[in-house]
């Protein structure tokens, strides 16, 4: 069983500088680890792998210090890794994002199951993994929490709905989307990490893509754009008030009119 997946590297803080310019983040340089979210998908993949055998992949697109988090995913037990990487790719919307991963992963072979996180912690939106589905036309699956059965041709999944659980049993070739809690991601392994520290990774840039067009890609690729962002800011100010329950309640009510709240 061949089993990929998508991991991506997010930045380890809520202080990250952006570009003023194409509104993007400034990602090289900056703290960083793995998104959570992917360390469930990686120990569903071993997990999976521990029951039918076969291999795990992981696939990652950022600069080239995006290889940390295919080096962690080597500590956890994944065998091979792919980095897509080319200044070309950056800037990318959602749609452009999921079009580069489809791409990639066209260029590495054929896959039985694809698992993604849920989502990322610095984008949020829960749309790349379908999105990949539909560019490599796979059936999907989002929210999967928890495995019921895993069979030759196909896996039978739960998925937590707004109001329900549903079962579905998808076939083989597919996509997952997976939610946290479904497994207990294992801790990397110092042995792993000292047996794969020099092991390659797979670089591939727009020129290794069955579409090369530039237009396609990053920036140019990405129907959505960033019209104006900026930090949240701070509010640290506070009173401190010591009168009698009378005054008190008397100042509170001034405090909240003179705020709008009523």
């Amino acid at each position: 069983m061949k089993i990929l997946v998508c991991i991506k590297q997010v930045p380890d803080s809520n202080k990250v500088e952006v570009d003023p310019v194409t509104g993007v983040l400034k990602r090289n340089g900056a703290a960083s680890k793995m998104n959570p979210y992917d360390l469930y998908a990686i120990e569903t993949a071993l997990w999976m792998k521990e029951k039918a055998g076969g291999s795990v992949d992981v696939i990652s697109m950022g600069p080239p210090q995006a290889m940390q988090v295919i080096k962690e995913a080597f500590s956890m037990g994944a065998d091979r890794g792919t980095l897509l990487s080319d200044r070309r790719f950056g800037g990318a919307d959602v749609l452009a994002t999921s079009y580069t991963l489809a791409q990639g992963i066209k260029a590495m072979g054929e896959y039985d199951l694809i698992l993604c996180g849920k989502q990322t912690t610095d984008g949020d939106t829960a749309q790349v993994g379908p999105e990949i589905s539909e560019w490599l036309d796979l059936p999907s699956v989002s929210n999967v929490v928890r495995i019921r059965k895993l069979e030759e041709d196909g896996i039978t999944v739960d998925m937590d709905l707004p109001d329900e659980v549903e079962v579905a049993k998808v076939k083989f070739p597919c996509l997952l989307a997976v939610e946290k809690d479904i497994f207990q991601p294992r801790l990397p392994s110092y042995v792993k990490k000292s047996e794969t520290k020099d092991r390659e990774i797979q670089v591939l840039t727009l020129d290794d893509m069955k579409d090369k067009d530039e237009m396609n890609y990053g920036l140019n690729g990405s129907p959505t754009q960033v019209q104006k962002i900026f930090p949240p800011e701070t509010n640290d100010k506070k009173e401190v008030w010591d009168e009698s329950g009378e005054v008190l309640a008397k100042k509170l009510f001034n405090k909240i009119e003179e705020l709008k709240f009523v």
